[in-house]
């Protein structure tokens, strides 16, 4: 694969740039009629910083993409979350842009492609499909989703070579990438500290783009040796200044200082934050009103939820009136417990005559609510539905679900498309909802504001942020139902990238699932409870009711969407020396 143009003498020759051999032609030759000489094969133009050349930078590129899922949840050895990084800042070095978005994108496939295994799993359950199709679906979306991190080596490369500062461009770059690339199955690079809460209190000021920054100025500190290392030993020159005709000798790489020093002073700041801030927690936690939360995970399979729903039921029912002579003051239920469908109308008092007053106490449960529509094909939506109900079985609010599950919940373009789901059975076909609104729990006589969050809308933080500005609630809680990702390490990376919606919004979240791992989370991302998977599990846990805005719910995502400006302009912006005329482009891309 070519790096970018040849330099412009090549091109006027129509020869491969690195060869000045071939300039003239050879006194033995043959004037003219002769049989001309095969062409040697034009060599990848690379600019003078590059440190990993062909074959040993897109092995680089691949190694962080190992290292990046084995600091990931499930497999949890999240001290490499120092270094996974660090292969590809050196395989970067000197690339043209092109081939930076090249080595992106192989750290993002190696990534996925081991981190989300799982895939195969979910896709054989709901497709129906054979293994070797499954495969190759798999390979499409973990080739779409290392396209994040492609994004960024197109953003770094374009940056870089036109001449602003490579560990501040690469840095921009990943929170650009992080925040603006969609994903099918969204995660975080701060996910791989799920475990040490120390780490991830900055997320209650800048999400976890901000803890993934305090990691990426770690990886460039502890790549800078290595990489001036190397620089001296294949004797790297820097880039010369983006000024035209500038004919200056060009100084050694060198170590840079300010890269180290910027790593440390990043972390020495996080750590002090979060030793500061957890015991600040604390006591706000301790002075706030306690209540006792209980959560049920009945582990149904999945197709026996479907084929007998009233063993679900009874499932729920029987572990719920456990936790009520433990003296639980409400319950959660998870996704789809009550697997039913209920028209919307009816619902109240379906719900109420069908289990919810026999309870005893509140409740919040997932459901599927039947709304008549028709601009539907089947003249109706199907909503999946998180009720709450008071202690005598009424209903005080619902949620319907707004951000769908690809394949399981509906399929992409299957509304053009219909003929897929006759493809793909087992997948639903549900409809987005629209309101934010939270749901009110009467508890005690008191009512409270809970926003809902249902399967993976708890991973995602702009969704959530915009979830609990509008509402203002004191709880978050979670249901979701995992099963269909089988006994694999999903279930331990999705509880992981929840930890930080209770850190960001300082508030308890409790998250019940069908099948694990269900847990209660305090308000600095650790864990007060959990189940294991696919076991039937009671828990309860004394939490607190909490309120209050953090510097996240108040500011969002702006600084991030302006870091994304910044280095899309620097993409195309040349950074002018002093004086200088811009230079050249340095990629053809």
């Amino acid at each position: 694969m070519s790096d970018g143009a040849a330099t412009p003498e090549a091109k006027d020759k129509n020869l491969p740039a690195s060869s000045e051999a071939n300039d003239t032609p050879s006194a033995d030759a043959p004037s003219t009629g002769a049989a001309a000489k095969p062409k040697k094969k034009e060599k990848v133009p690379e600019g003078p910083g590059v440190l990993l050349r062909g074959r040993l930078a897109e092995v680089g590129a691949i190694l962080s993409g190992v290292l990046y899922f084995l600091a990931f949840a499930g497999f949890d050895q999240w001290w490499l979350t120092f270094v996974s990084l660090v292969p590809l800042w050196l395989a970067l070095q000197g690339q043209t842009a092109k081939r930076a978005t090249w080595l992106g994108f192989l750290c993002g496939l190696s990534m996925n492609l081991g981190g989300f295994y799982w895939l195969v799993e979910m896709l054989k359950t709901f497709s129906g499909f054979p293994v070797p199709l499954c495969l190759l679906f798999v390979i499409i979306i973990c080739s779409y989703q290392g396209g994040r991190l492609a994004l960024m080596g197109w953003l770094y490369g374009r940056a870089s070579n036109r001449g602003w500062s490579a560990p501040l461009v690469f840095g921009a770059a990943f929170a650009a990438s992080e925040l603006l690339y969609p994903l099918l199955f969204p995660w975080y690079y701060a996910a791989t500290v799920h475990q040490v809460p120390v780490l991830m209190q900055l997320a209650e000021v800048g999400s976890p783009i901000l803890v993934g920054l305090v990691l990426v100025a770690v990886n460039l500190a502890v790549a800078e040796p290595i990489r001036a290392r190397l620089a001296a030993k294949l004797g790297a020159v820097a880039a010369p200044a983006p000024a035209s005709g500038s004919t200056e000798e060009r100084a050694p790489i060198a170590m840079n200082p300010r890269v180290i020093g910027t790593g440390v002073i990043a972390l020495v700041v996080a750590l002090v934050f979060g030793a500061v801030r957890i015991p600040m927690t604390k006591a706000r936690i301790a002075a706030a009103e306690p209540v006792h939360a209980g959560m049920v995970q009945a582990n149904m399979g999945l197709m026996a939820k479907r084929e007998d729903p009233n063993e679900g039921l009874r499932r729920h029912r029987r572990l719920t009136a456990e936790l009520k002579n433990a003296g639980i003051d409400f319950v959660v239920w998870s996704e789809s417990s009550v697997m039913r469908a209920v028209y919307e109308d009816a619902a109240p008092v379906e719900f109420r005559r069908g289990f919810a007053s026999s309870l005893g106490v509140p409740a919040i449960f997932g459901a599927v609510v039947v709304k008549p529509n028709p601009d539907r094909p089947k003249g109706y939506s199907l909503y999946n539905t998180a009720v709450a109900t008071d202690v005598r079985g009424e209903m005080t609010g619902r949620y319907n679900k707004q951000y769908l599950l690809a394949f399981g919940e509906y399929l992409p373009f299957g509304e053009s498309f219909p003929i897929l789901y006759k493809w793909s059975p087992n997948s639903g076909n549900f409809s987005p909802g629209t309101s934010m609104d939270p749901v009110e729990l009467d508890v005690k006589g008191t009512k409270h504001k809970v926003s809902v969050l249902i399967c993976y809308e708890d991973i995602l933080p702009g969704f959530t942020n915009r979830a609990v500005s509008h509402a203002d609630p004191e709880l978050l809680v979670n249901i979701t139902n995992d099963a269909w990702f089988g006994d694999t390490n999903e279930p331990w990376q999705h509880l992981a990238l929840a930890k930080f919606r209770a850190i960001e919004h300082r508030r308890y979240l409790v998250r019940s699932t069908n099948s694990g791992v269900s847990a209660i989370v305090d308000p600095m991302g650790g864990i007060v409870t959990n189940t294991k998977t696919f076991v039937e599990a009671a828990q309860q846990a004394e939490i607190r009711w909490l309120r209050g805005r953090t510097v996240y719910e108040i500011i969002g995502d702006v600084p991030w969407y302006l870091v994304s400006l910044g280095i899309v302009v620097a993409a195309f912006r040349k950074r002018n020396a002093k004086g200088a005329e811009p230079a050249p482009a340095a990629s053809a891309i």
